[in-house]
C-alpha cells in the first residue's frame, strides 16, 4: 500500500504531494513500481485544527477519480461523509485510524463493496495522548481491534470487508511499537487480514538513532520481519524498494517465481530466457 499524502504537513514528504497533479503523478508511478494500491489522505494523523469536512473531501476524492481507473484506491479518514464521497468516487478502501472513533464510519461502509481497515488508537482523533501506558500493549490493542470489528460487524459490515491494524506509534512509545512488531502472530491469527503502518516512523529513528531521511533499511527490515510474522499489506512510502523486499520474501517462502532462471541453469541450444514472475499461491502474497 502506497502512501499519497495531500497534505501541506505532512511527516515524512513534507507536502510534496499537496498539489493534486503532485498527487496523481506520484499515483502512477508507484503504480508502475509495483504497489498494489494506493493509500491518500487529506489530513494527518498528528494532533492539529480541524479541516472542514468539505475540505478534506476537496483534497481525496479528485485524487480517488483520477487514480481509481489505475488500480484500488483507499482513502485514510475518519470522517463518514469523506468516506461516502471518497466511496462514489471509486474508493475501494476505507482507511480508518481512529478504529470507528465516529461509529457511522461502519454504516457507510456496509452499505458498499469498500473494505474497511480498523487501526488501533483510543485518543480523540487529532488529539495527544500524553505518556500513553499500558499493562499488556499486545493484549489491550487486540482487545479494542476485537470490539470493534465486533461494532462493525453489528452495523452491516461483512466479515470479507475487514482488514486490521494494530496502529504502530499511533498514542504509542517506541516500546510499545516494538512489542507490538514482536508479537505482531498475536494479531495476525484474528482471523482478519493484517495491516501494518511502520514505514518511517519515530520507534524506527529512535530504535536506530536516524532521522527521517534516514530510516529507509529500518523500514524494510521491519516491513519483511511482519510479513514473515503473518502481516498481508504493508502501508509504505518508498515503494520501489519495499516492493522487491517483500518479492524476496515471497521468492524465498515460494509464493512468487523468481522473475528469470539463468545462473547454473542448463542451456539447452539457448540461453534460458527471463520468465514473468507469478505469485503461486494468490492468498499468500503480501501487498505493498
Amino acid at each position: 500500500m502506497a502512501i499519497v499524502n495531500r497534505t501541506p504537513d505532512s511527516f515524512y514528504d513534507r507536502g510534496a504531494t499537496f498539489e493534486l497533479d503532485a498527487a496523481v503523478q506520484a499515483g502512477v508511478r508507484a503504480f508502475e513500481h509495483g504497489a498494489d494500491l494506493l493509500d491518500v489522505g487529506g489530513v494527518k494523523f498528528a494532533p492539529g485544527p480541524p479541516l472542514p469536512v468539505d475540505e478534506e473531501a476537496d483534497r481525496v476524492v479528485p485524487f480517488v477519480r483520477e487514480l481509481a481507473p489505475h488500480g484500488p484506491v483507499s482513502v485514510d479518514t475518519f470522517h463518514p461523509e469523506v468516506a461516502r464521497r471518497a466511496i462514489e468516487a471509486g474508493a475501494a478502501v476505507v482507511n480508518d485510524t481512529t478504529g470507528l472513533h465516529d461509529p457511522a464510519m461502519a454504516d457507510i461502509v456496509a452499505d458498499s463493496d469498500a473494505l474497511l481497515i480498523i487501526a488501533h488508537s483510543v485518543a480523540k482523533p487529532r488529539t495527544r495522548l500524553v505518556g500513553p501506558v499500558y499493562e499488556d500493549i499486545v493484549a489491550e490493542v487486540r482487545e479494542f481491534l476485537e470490539s470493534r470489528v465486533e461494532l462493525a460487524l453489528a452495523r452491516g459490515v461483512r466479515p470479507e470487508q475487514i482488514i486490521v491494524d494494530p496502529g504502530h506509534d499511533l498514542n504509542k512509545n517506541t516500546l510499545h511499537s516494538l512489542e507490538i512488531t514482536r508479537r505482531l502472530e498475536e494479531f495476525a491469527n484474528m482471523g482478519y487480514p493484517l495491516l501494518v503502518a511502520l514505514s518511517n516512523k519515530d520507534f524506527i529513528g529512535e530504535s536506530l538513532h536516524r532521522e527521517r531521511s534516514e530510516r529507509l533499511s529500518g523500514s524494510l527490515s521491519s516491513a519483511v520481519w511482519c510479513a514473515t510474522q503473518g502481516a498481508r499489506i504493508v502501508r509504505v512510502h518508498n515503494v520501489p524498494e519495499t516492493v522487491d523486499a517483500i518479492h524476496m520474501f515471497e521468492a524465498i517462502q515460494g509464493w512468487r517465481r523468481p522473475a528469470y532462471l539463468r545462473h547454473n541453469m542448463p542451456v539447452l541450444g539457448a540461453e534460458a530466457r527471463p520468465e514473468p514472475a507469478q505469485p503461486q499461491s494468490v492468498n499468500s502474497e503480501v501487498s505493498v
